[in-house]
C-alpha cells in the first residue's frame, strides 16, 4: 500500500492507542491528538520501528487547536486518508434528577461537539485535497442503541453521533468522504476495567460482564478504513459476545 495518513483523536491510551498501533502496523503514518502530551509520546513510542508518526497534542473542544491540528497535518502529509474521530469522556454515574449541568456539558463538548469540530476538519481537508476523499470514522458506543442506568450525558452524546455521522456520509457522497460509525461493547481498557469487576445493570443489580481484547478494535478499524471508498460500513457493532446487550434491560 502507498503510504496514506490516518489521525486518530484520543490516541493517548485504551482504544485510541490500540487502534493507532493497528494502523501503523497496516502501514499508515498515523497522526496521534490527544490531550496530553505524554501519553501520545508513549503511543509514539509503542508504535516505534521508524513509523511515520506525528504527534499533535491538542484539545478536541477548543476551535483554534483543532484548527492547528490541521494546519500540522497539512505541513507534515499534505493529506488526510483516515479519520478515526475517537476522543470522548464520561463522568460518573448519577441519578438523572441529581446530574449537574457542568458534568453533562462537560461530557457533550467531548463527546459530541468536539467530534464535529475534528469530522469538520477532515472534512474540509479530505474536500480540497487531490485526489479528493478520506474516509471519517466516528467512535459510537453499544450506547448509541442502549442506554446504562444513569448515564444520561454519555448516552445522549453518542446517539447524538449516530445523527452526525448520517449527516457527514451524506453531505460527503460528492466528494468521495465515506463516514461510518463502529460501537464499541466492553473492550477492556482502563477506561472499561470497572465492568470487568461489576457495573450497575438495569435492574439495580451489580454483574460482572463479559470483556473483549481491545485489539480487536484495532483491527476493526483497520477493516473500515482499507475499503475503497466507493465501498462503506455504514454502522459496525463490535462487542464482547457474552456481554448484556442483546436484550439488555
Amino acid at each position: 500500500m502507498a503510504e496514506k495518513v490516518a489521525l486518530v483523536t484520543g490516541a493517548g491510551s485504551g482504544i485510541g492507542r490500540a487502534s493507532a498501533l493497528a494502523l501503523a502496523q497496516a502501514g499508515y503514518a498515523v497522526v496521534l491528538a490527544g490531550r496530553r502530551a505524554e501519553a501520545l509520546q508513549q503511543t509514539a513510542e509503542v508504535i516505534g520501528g521508524g513509523k511515520a508518526t506525528l504527534v499533535v497534542p491538542t484539545d478536541v473542544t477548543q476551535v483554534a487547536e483543532v484548527d492547528a491540528l490541521f494546519a500540522a497535518i497539512e505541513r507534515r502529509f499534505g493529506r488526510l486518508d483516515v479519520l478515526f474521530n475517537n476522543a470522548g469522556g464520561n463522568v460518573r454515574g448519577v441519578a438523572f434528577e441529581d446530574l449537574s449541568y457542568e458534568n453533562w456539558l462537560s461530557v457533550i463538548n467531548v463527546n459530541f461537539n468536539g467530534m464535529f469540530l475534528v469530522a469538520q476538519g477532515a472534512f474540509r481537508m479530505m474536500k480540497a485535497q487531490r485526489p479528493q476523499g478520506g474516509r471519517i470514522i466516528n467512535n459510537g458506543s453499544i450506547s448509541a442503541h442502549a442506554p446504562r442506568p444513569d448515564s444520561a450525558p454519555y448516552t445522549a452524546s453518542k446517539h447524538a453521533v449516530t445523527g452526525l455521522t448520517k449527516c457527514i456520509s451524506l453531505d460527503g457522497r460528492q466528494y468521495d468522504i465515506a463516514c461510518s460509525q463502529i460501537d464499541i461493547g466492553n473492550a477492556y481498557t482502563e477506561f472499561s476495567e470497572r465492568m470487568s469487576r461489576g457495573v450497575k445493570q438495569a435492574n439495580g443489580e451489580i454483574a460482572v460482564e463479559a470483556m473483549m481484547d481491545v485489539a480487536q478494535v484495532g483491527e476493526a478499524i483497520v477493516h473500515m478504513a482499507n475499503l475503497p471508498l466507493d465501498t462503506n460500513i455504514q454502522f459496525m457493532t463490535i462487542m464482547a459476545t457474552k456481554m448484556p446487550f442483546v436484550g439488555r434491560g
